[in-house]
């Protein structure tokens, strides 16, 4: 392969241990996987999963215990940060407090060495990438959390590296301006063209954002997908659980429902609710050949304007969760159907069928 023709991060057989003996702590195990040039990517995982680690290994900040880094198609496993082509952003920003939004902007420029006209120029086309022309002259704490976070992303972008590192970019943000701000994220990354790493905890944030997203758990990658392949068909019962809510049928507990005794997770928004007048124990009406039905009696209720969330407890031993649009229901009518005894239904195609153990799938298999 030509580097010019290269991946933009390819790491292959990444690993990195913290301590040694009885205490060492494998935050990385064996990962691999590949971002594409001019790709929006996502590291999906919970709090201590490794993403974090896999960045900073990315980055340089960390030195793997084995595997390989390639930027590029070059491999940078042994250089240091400042010799490889990566800027990263940080979730508190890392402003310099006493320094004006274009000095900060212009920082990397000047250590550097970049002549001073070519740096504001840069700087002035990093800003009005970001949507903040003419507030180079203010200080830091003169701006909102929002614009703080536009500003750091404006000092990484002026230096113009192949690959745009964020770890929790947005995870100081409340819940409003939070969600601007993926809108504000990806019309810079499509306006810049430079290819986005993003470390997150946010299964909606990841989903939104990405292009393709890998699902981290104990260090090792679980599933690489676009975000409708990794939500639509997760490939392990963690991936299920992990991003957005999922109903699992397991033998012994509604696998019976499916026909077969494995494991098989739905999720919320697949199911349909009608309230039945059956006595406890009687059979729903005959589904069709492609579809399944179940009984249950709803538990909880919650009411949030647009959908309702419904708790139901099924005769044949699980619980599962319903969510629907409330395009004609209103709060009553909602309440009312607590305690109720209700049908659930849902098409046989929207059950996924997952393996029988949560470890995670092969890299190569899941890049496919």
């Amino acid at each position: 392969m030509h580097v010019a023709d290269a991946a933009a991060v390819h790491l292959v057989g990444l690993r990195k241990t913290f301590g040694s003996g009885a205490k060492a702590v494998h935050a990385v195990d064996g990962v691999s996987l590949t971002v594409q040039d001019g790709e929006f990517f996502a590291l999906l995982g919970p709090s201590g999963s490794g993403k974090t680690t896999i960045l900073r290994l990315v980055a340089g900040f960390e030195t793997p215990t084995a595997g390989r880094v390639e930027l590029g198609g070059v491999d940078v496993t042994r250089l240091p940060p400042f010799r490889r082509d990566v800027n990263t952003v940080f979730q508190d920003y890392a402003l310099f407090p006493h320094l004006s939004v274009q000095d900060n902007v212009e920082y990397g420029l000047r250590v550097a060495g970049v002549p001073r006209r070519e740096r504001r120029r840069r700087a002035d086309e990093a800003l009005a990438a970001v949507r903040l022309s003419g507030f180079g002259s203010r200080a830091p704490s003169q701006l909102s959390g929002g614009q703080r976070q536009r500003i750091a992303l404006a000092r990484a972008l002026v230096n113009r590296p192949k690959v745009l590192l964020l770890d929790e970019p947005l995870g100081a943000l409340d819940l409003k301006l939070r969600e601007e701000m993926q809108v504000e994220l990806v019309s810079i990354q499509r306006q810049v063209g430079i290819t986005f790493v993003v470390v997150t905890h946010d299964q909606q944030e990841a989903l939104s954002l990405s292009d393709r997203l890998a699902v981290v758990n104990d260090g090792r990658v679980e599933q690489v997908g676009t975000p409708a392949e990794v939500y639509e068909r997760p490939a392990t019962r963690f991936v299920a659980g992990f991003v957005g809510t999922a109903n699992l049928l397991v033998p012994g507990a509604g696998a019976e429902l499916m026909g077969q005794d494995a494991t098989f997770s739905v999720r919320p928004e697949k199911v349909r609710l009608k309230p039945v007048d059956l006595p406890d124990g009687a059979g729903p009406s005959p589904a069709g050949d492609d579809e399944v039905a179940a009984l249950g009696v709803v538990r909880e209720v919650s009411y949030a304007g647009p959908t309702s969330r419904y708790t139901v407890d099924l005769d044949a031993g699980t619980s599962f969760v319903v969510l629907e649009q409330n395009a004609s229901s209103s709060h009553a009518d909602v309440a009312a159907l607590r305690g109720r005894r209700v049908c659930l239904t849902w098409q046989r195609r929207d059950a996924v069928r997952l393996p029988p153990s949560p470890a995670a799938v092969p890299a190569e298999k899941s890049l496919t």
